[in-house]
């Protein structure tokens, strides 16, 4: 199993940095994954911005040459898996601006002219692993589980990725937020996960 991991915090020393060393070094103890890549979009520099003009339109971002590297990664990934925080309920501008370029039609899904396209990221998994300041409980009850809602249905299953698992841990800014218990949790789960 190849596994492709996208970092997504400005900061080396936070908290979804510890995670990050984790799922590595899972990873990397795991016999059913045989190559781990990782993407930090912060240190990669990568621009989330995105630009339609008279040179560049939407219609040919599946094959916008400055996005040829991150497309043959998730085209080689088996499972992704994305570390980032949960900041105003969702995911960062940084993340959501990847998203936004490479989950693109003619490479991630296909109009069929029905309702729902077709999915053309099929038999990949997802692991989103994020932090939050929050208690645990709060997007479910608070925002009625947008993030979860955003991330499986408007996104991961639109492009044929059925397998989503999710880590929310919550309450990280308190001295009671258990840390290194869910740190190991993580590190445990991506020592053992199987495709």
């Amino acid at each position: 199993m190849n596994t492709l991991i996208i970092y997504t915090h400005p900061n080396h020393h936070s908290l979804s940095y510890a995670f990050l060393q984790e799922v590595i070094r899972g990873s990397s103890e795991n016999r059913h994954i045989s190559a781990i890549q990782v993407l930090d979009l912060y240190e990669e520099g990568f621009d989330p911005v995105l630009i339609f003009n008279e040179k560049k339109r939407r219609r040919d971002m599946h094959s916008d040459p400055a996005l040829a590297k991150y497309r043959e990664q998730l085209s080689w990934a088996d499972q992704i898996v994305l570390v980032y925080p949960i900041w105003w309920g969702r995911p960062p501008a940084m993340l959501m601006g990847y998203i936004d370029q490479m989950f693109a039609s003619g490479f991630a899904y296909r109009d069929k002219g029905g309702l729902l396209p077709e999915g053309l990221l099929k038999g990949k998994s997802v692991v989103c692993v994020s932090v939050m300041k929050g208690p645990a409980n709060y997007p479910l009850l608070w925002l009625g589980n947008a993030h979860k809602m955003l991330m499986r249905k408007a996104l991961f299953n639109f492009v044929g990725i059925r397998k989503v698992k999710f880590f929310e841990f919550g309450s990280m800014e308190s001295p009671r937020g258990k840390h290194s218990r869910k740190l190991q949790r993580i590190y445990r789960y991506f020592q053992t996960v199987k495709a």
